[in-house]
């Protein structure tokens, strides 16, 4: 069963790459480097919330330069609206009582993401990719669940708020 779920997420990974990527006849020698990869994953963030999507309140110019220059995704569907089981969704490709994880944890949990779930980092780390997590983690605070031991290379932020 990983073998399948690594698999699926590495198809949707590449296949997610490749529709935004330059066409075949365009790429020279040098630009045969793999794709860098940026995911920012916002809690209750509505869709024109940023520039990138139509914000105008308020400037966003890095964002809108990384949309512009990149490839932006409309579209992602959580088993749950919650902090932690949307993360393990979007993490693991997978629903979120499938790996166990019941609404938001807290301070209190004493459970997380499992060692043998296949998380997107580490899927990206068999392609030699650097991987990296900034902000809420929110999928377990004890040693064994955090960022580290889930195929990130560096961390930095909160388990849980």
């Amino acid at each position: 069963m990983n073998s399948l779920i690594r698999t699926s997420l590495f198809s949707v990974l590449i296949s997610a790459l490749a529709l935004g990527q330059i066409s075949p006849n365009q790429v020279s020698a040098a630009d045969k480097q793999p794709p860098n990869v940026v995911v920012i994953f916002i809690d209750d963030m509505g869709y024109a919330d940023i520039g990138p999507f139509g914000a105008e309140a308020y400037p966003t110019p890095h964002l809108d330069r990384m949309a512009k220059e990149g490839r932006k995704f409309t579209d992602f569907y959580v088993t749950q609206a919650v902090c932690s089981a949307s993360r393990a969704g979007l993490l693991t490709g997978c629903y979120n009582v499938r790996v166990g994880i019941f609404g938001a944890l807290g301070p209190s949990a004493r459970h997380g993401i499992n060692a043998g779930e296949t998380t997107l980092a580490e899927v990206c780390k068999q392609k030699d990719y650097a991987t990296a997590i900034y902000g809420k983690w929110h999928l377990g605070h004890h040693k064994q669940f955090l960022p580290m031991q889930h195929g990130f290379d560096d961390y930095f932020g909160l388990p849980y708020s």
